[in-house]
């Protein structure tokens, strides 16, 4: 898989993550998302999805490709 390492992520850059629904938690899909300096923090980068911005945690499964992530979604709920 392309997982990328979330410390070797840049402002710009464009990956998929696989996005749990917080309002139906068994529903997960694959959203392609931007690398984006943080809002409040001006040495920190975010997650930009779903028009909102995410903190990036070191656990956070980022990919480079949306194959990648499709790969990885189907390993992990087949």
């Amino acid at each position: 898989m392309e997982m990328i390492d979330p410390k070797d992520v840049k402002a710009g850059d464009e990956v998929y993550v696989i996005y749990n629904n917080p309002h139906t938690p068994t529903v997960a899909n694959i959203r392609p998302a931007e690398i984006v300096q943080h809002p409040k923090d001006p040495n920190a980068l975010a997650l930009f999805l779903n028009e909102t911005f995410h903190v990036i945690e070191d656990n956070d499964a980022l990919f480079a490709s949306e194959k990648a992530a499709e790969q990885a979604f189907n390993d992990h709920y087949s």
